[in-house]
């Protein structure tokens, strides 16, 4: 299969497009670089340096021809900067992919694997399936919402093939791979540049919410696992028009638990500063992966926090400045 994939030279994107050259395909990566890296697109794979909103740059790619999947991963991922600065989030996850939709549909691509997020649901106590209460906290889960709902009407009205994937936290890291966002606002890497000597100290963002310890709660799911997912869902999408998942392993973490297991880790004392609460961050956001793991066989092979944060330590010990090394 020949697939496009946006935003490939980013820390899942890359990831993914090396999966997809090992298993066979042929690979294109559409990046503009304004936060991915050069270094990170694996080898074997075309490179295009252009926008999304540069509507001539993607129709001259997507108008070859060729192509038979879209997988987009391109997007601005930090919802608390979404809530300073709306316009950008709303300008470049949803318009832009509107743009990229219209255009690979008019190009005959009727495949499409979309980066989703947790942050389209309610938050809640209890496990989230895909039936869950719709209701993004913040800009940036919004702005995803609205391009699944995109999708979904031009599976209705032009039968487009499309599977929007809901992560919950991205992480971990393979050989060679890891996270280097500029800005950094994961937690897990955000820690361990503490550990690194890179940061004074680890901060924590509302230490009052309605948990066991006062602190956010979330679902992390290794890089391995959400790679596997998306090889899974761009292949059924052969039979099926509309594949909607939650992709985490079901436990959830607290940040002071991270915080612990990354102090056990690195064997680094990690200094924590308690702040107080940023806008759009729900208190709890926890997956079922109950449905992709019956309707297509995935299972998450790295769900030990231990094991998670230990492959990113070695990533960011032996590539402590990213990919600009």
């Amino acid at each position: 299969m020949n697939i496009f994939v946006t935003g490939g030279a980013g820390y899942i994107g890359s990831a993914t497009a090396e999966a997809l050259l090992n298993a066979g395909h042929s690979v294109t990566v559409y990046d503009s670089l304004s936060t991915g890296h050069r270094a990170a697109v694996p080898a074997g794979a075309k490179f295009i340096e252009a926008d999304l909103s540069d509507l001539q740059a993607l129709k001259q790619a997507l108008g070859t021809g060729e192509f038979e999947a879209v997988m987009h991963f391109a997007a601005f991922i930090e919802a608390g900067e979404s809530m300073k600065d709306p316009g950008r989030f709303f300008q470049n996850n949803f318009t832009n992919s509107l743009q990229l939709i219209e255009t690979a549909v008019r190009a005959g691509v009727m495949r499409f694997v979309i980066s989703s997020t947790a942050a389209v649901y309610r938050s809640s106590d209890e496990p989230l399936t895909e039936e869950s209460l719709l209701g993004p906290t913040n800009v940036y889960g919004q702005t995803k919402l609205m391009t699944e709902q995109a999708l979904d009407w031009y599976r209705q009205i032009h039968g487009l093939h499309f599977a929007a994937l809901r992560y919950f936290n991205a992480s971990g890291a393979l050989p060679g791979r890891g996270e280097a966002h500029q800005p950094e606002s994961h937690l897990i890497p955000l820690v361990l540049r503490v550990a690194l000597g890179q940061s004074e100290a680890a901060y924590i963002f509302g230490t009052d919410y309605p948990t066991p310890d006062g602190t956010c709660i979330r679902d992390y799911i290794h890089l391995a696992d959400l790679v596997s997912a998306h090889q899974l869902a761009l292949e059924a999408l052969g039979e099926r028009d509309r594949l909607v998942y939650n992709l985490g392993s079901g436990n959830g973490f607290s940040v002071r638990e991270v915080i612990e297991t990354a102090r056990a880790v690195t064997g680094h004392a990690i200094p924590v500063v308690e702040s107080p609460r940023r806008p759009g961050d729900p208190a709890r956001l926890v997956a079922s992966p109950e449905k992709i793991r019956r309707e297509l066989n995935w299972k998450p092979e790295h769900e030990n926090l231990r094991e998670i944060i230990a492959s990113a330590w070695e990533w960011h010990r032996t590539h402590p400045k990213g990919y600009r090394e």
